[in-house]
């Protein structure tokens, strides 16, 4: 039995999407730093593990996902065409059986689809995406209405654990000033909460989108069902999957 995640989103019928918890795989370590099902190859896990763990989802895909090289970026790329590693932040799909997908272990995971069940999309966006655009890339990119886009926001660390310095919380003020209602207080000095759900709901609805789901899940919070790299620094990887029918 797997442990993932189904978007509870009302996406059209052939729009497949599924995100990987830790649980179900090979991954293992004494002090429980890749177990179980760490997809990540490039966090120091033993290679054929991860290997072996790609290979235990991948019965349930049409294709190989297109794993990403990720940077914290703001580039969008189409998957339809294949490219060895191709570099970017958010991947997306026109074809059918394409598999776009992204990694995290705290950055927010936002899987994108239009109504009309006619382009997907996956976006990695921790606070630095966020601030550079990933959204707004992501959403120009699928030249569809705004209108009739679905945004659905997968587990990421919560409002409680995500400490920023204050010049995050400015380069967020400055782009928009609805952005203070995501930051709060610290007891540490010059430091604050932040909250990447609000963030992208906001911006989500800046470009136009209104139709919104999830955004409730944190990694931080739950060591037994989730990596976190702000929790334990060394860590898996889990991926947010998407692909058309």
């Amino acid at each position: 039995m797997h442990d993932w995640i189904i978007p509870n989103w009302p996406s059209p019928s052939n729009v497949k999407a599924i995100f990987t918890t830790r649980n179900s795989g090979v991954s293992k370590n004494r002090n429980g730093t890749y177990a179980e099902l760490n997809l990540g190859d490039h966090v120091q896990d033993d290679f054929l593990s991860v290997q072996q763990n790609r290979a235990l989802i991948r019965q349930y895909l049409p294709n190989d996902p297109s794993w990403l090289k990720q940077v914290h970026g703001a580039k969008p790329v189409w998957v339809d065409k294949k490219v060895v590693e191709p570099e970017g932040d958010a991947a997306l799909s026109r074809c059918s059986g394409k598999v776009c997908a992204i990694l995290v272990a705290d950055c927010l995971p936002i899987f994108l689809c239009d109504t009309a069940g006619t382009v997907v999309g996956v976006a990695h966006a921790g606070w630095r995406g966020l601030a550079n655009g990933i959204i707004e890339n992501s959403i120009s990119e699928m030249a569809c209405k705004s209108s009739e886009i679905i945004a659905w926001l997968g587990p990421a660390i919560g409002p409680k654990h995500f400490e920023v310095g204050e010049e995050v919380q400015e380069i967020f003020l400055k782009q928009d000033s609805q952005s203070s209602f995501a930051f709060t207080p610290s007891q540490s000095n010059k430091k604050w909460f932040a909250d990447l759900f609000i963030l992208a709901r906001q911006r989500l609805t800046n470009v136009g989108v209104t139709k919104i789901y999830g955004g409730y899940e944190c990694t931080f919070s739950n060591p037994t069902r989730f990596y976190s790299y702000r929790r334990d620094g060394q860590t898996g990887r889990m991926a947010a999957l998407i692909w058309l029918t």
